[in-house]
């Protein structure tokens, strides 16, 4: 056994992240991925978008252990090309605007007529048709119209988005399990699937309780930062040099949070013994939690918690989070040598299975880095071959 993937060609068209993650994830876990890009590369290669040493560390982050050849399929030579790789591919994946693969000429009942067990799966902002299906969809927008930004941040202040651009991140989830999905559906009956999802479908299916909330009790949920509308203690708390996260929704925890505090007393009132009538006093409640905890530094209270096996975790910005020991126990950070910047390091592959050992770990490629391996290799291109067609504009 190896990487559960390994022989699995994917196609990847178009990407900046919302589906170039899920393509990242399953080259993670074997799976041959060619970046087929325009002649003047992929977005995400702007330096200025997350600008790391000249190049764009959205780009090295993204597209470790991808291949990158250049095709212009605007070109009939450049789509022949295309096509031929369409032939030995498993998933085609793109990040299109609906509409650009028809008039590229490479949708699904075109690929599918030259391969009927083609996969291909097409990541849009609001869906291939419908009022919104052309609106702009970058990350902010998603969150902001999928109600993200309204319930997101403190009370009383301007909406935020997330640290992380999670409505891109989120079709590259859902494209990584559909694929799956449809590769293990091959097997069973031969048969490829055409997947269309969309940015805003994910977003809506993401608010999981807070949706049904809505739509069936029609609970309007504001922002309440880190606390938590239905449990009392369940936010973070300052305290000396920093803050900490209490989240005791059972009350058994609730009694071991009080004696890490030193206040039995707090966990035999009347007004605090439930999660319920905590809720129902946090106005009372809160103020006095936030007086104790502002005593004591993170690293004191921290040895308390775990003394008393409280829920708690310090608020950690990325130099503590990268610190944490289930870091190094669990080999969440790779590294490689790319041939501009270095050696870049980046958060590793959260996925354990039995048999794959290790981790893939090749740098993001150059632009147009193997377009000759991959036409030499894959299609059997001649060297003349390859360079009448780069002569010709057809490949770079």
């Amino acid at each position: 056994m190896g990487f559960p993937l390994e022989g699995v060609r994917i196609l990847e068209l178009g990407q900046i992240i919302a589906g170039t993650y899920g393509s990242q994830v399953l080259s993670d876990l074997g799976a041959e991925v060619i970046k087929v890009e325009t002649p003047e590369g992929d977005l995400g290669r702007i330096p200025s978008v997350a600008p790391y040493r000249g190049e764009s560390g959205l780009f090295l982050t993204f597209n470790r252990n991808k291949k990158s050849i250049v095709i212009n399929l605007k070109s009939d030579d450049g789509r022949q090309i295309f096509y031929d790789l369409v032939k030995t591919a498993d998933v085609v994946i793109d990040n299109f605007r609906p509409g650009v693969l028809e008039r590229l000429k490479i949708d699904y009942e075109t690929l599918k007529a030259l391969k009927p067990d083609i996969i291909q799966c097409s990541v849009t902002g609001f869906g291939e048709a419908g009022e919104y299906k052309d609106f702009p969809a970058v990350d902010i927008i998603i969150q902001a119209i999928s109600g993200y930004m309204a319930i997101t941040g403190e009370p009383g202040r301007p909406p935020v988005r997330t640290g992380i651009p999670i409505a891109d991140l989120s079709g590259g989830i859902f494209s990584c399990k559909a694929i799956l999905a449809a590769l293990f559906d091959r097997e069973r009956s031969g048969e490829g699937r055409r997947i269309e999802l969309s940015m805003f479908d994910g977003m809506l299916n993401l608010l999981t309780y807070m949706g049904t909330m809505w739509l069936t009790n029609g609970e309007l949920p504001q922002p309440v930062g880190s606390a938590h509308e239905y449990t009392v203690p369940w936010q973070a708390f300052s305290v000396k040099d920093g803050y900490v996260v209490v989240a005791t929704r059972q009350d058994a925890f609730w009694r071991k949070l009080c004696q890490a505090l030193d206040r039995p007393d707090l966990g035999e009132d009347a007004r605090f013994t439930t999660n319920a009538s905590r809720v129902a006093h946090r106005a009372i409640l809160v103020p006095e939690l936030e007086a104790i905890l502002a005593t004591k530094t993170v690293d004191d209270w921290m040895v308390l918690f775990k003394k008393f096996d409280v829920p708690a975790a310090p608020v950690n910005n990325l130099d503590r989070a990268f610190a944490e020991p289930p870091v190094a126990e669990r080999g969440m950070i790779t590294e490689y040598d790319h041939p501009k910047v270095g050696k870049v390091r980046l958060p590793g592959n959260p996925i354990r299975m039995s048999g794959m050992e290790g981790t893939i770990s090749n740098p993001a490629p150059l632009l147009g880095e193997h377009t000759d391996a991959v036409l030499g290799g894959i299609l059997g291109l001649s060297p003349e071959a390859i360079a009448g067609f780069r002569q010709s504009g057809a490949v770079k």
